[in-house]
């Protein structure tokens, strides 16, 4: 609509300016929607691809968070997986289950050491 049109409905100029900066805002927010629903799609096709697809929310991200750790150290600390900005707003209980969960079905396991905390990532089952 234009400046027009909204004055021919009746509308004072401030309302006008209002009206269509709404409508803006939302037409840019529903494109910012379209984007991210083409990148969850994306992001479903490539866990699809490698097996991730049966995994509950937090185990993918228990797993997400433990596969980017383990660049940089063989073995993964469970201090530094529940710090991980992946996991934040997940609870203790929660993370733990998952945690277990993931071992359980091989794509984690145990560290070598004696130490208890520390466990290896391995290669998602496609």
């Amino acid at each position: 609509m234009t400046l027009e049109d909204f004055q021919t409905a009746g509308l004072e100029d401030g309302q006008v300016r209002r009206n269509i900066g709404t409508k803006q805002v939302t037409t840019q927010a529903m494109m910012e929607i379209s984007k991210l629903a083409e990148l969850r799609k994306l992001l479903q096709s490539m866990e699809r691809s490698l097996g991730l697809q049966d995994l509950s929310p937090v185990e993918r991200d228990v797993y997400y968070a433990a596969s980017e750790i383990s660049k940089s150290d063989e073995e993964v600390r469970t201090v530094l997986l529940i710090e991980h900005s992946l996991l934040q707003t997940v609870s203790r209980p929660t993370f733990f289950r998952a945690l277990k969960s993931l071992v359980n079905k091989g794509y984690l396991s145990q560290g070598r050491a004696s130490n208890r905390g520390r466990y290896l990532v391995h290669q998602p089952r496609s």
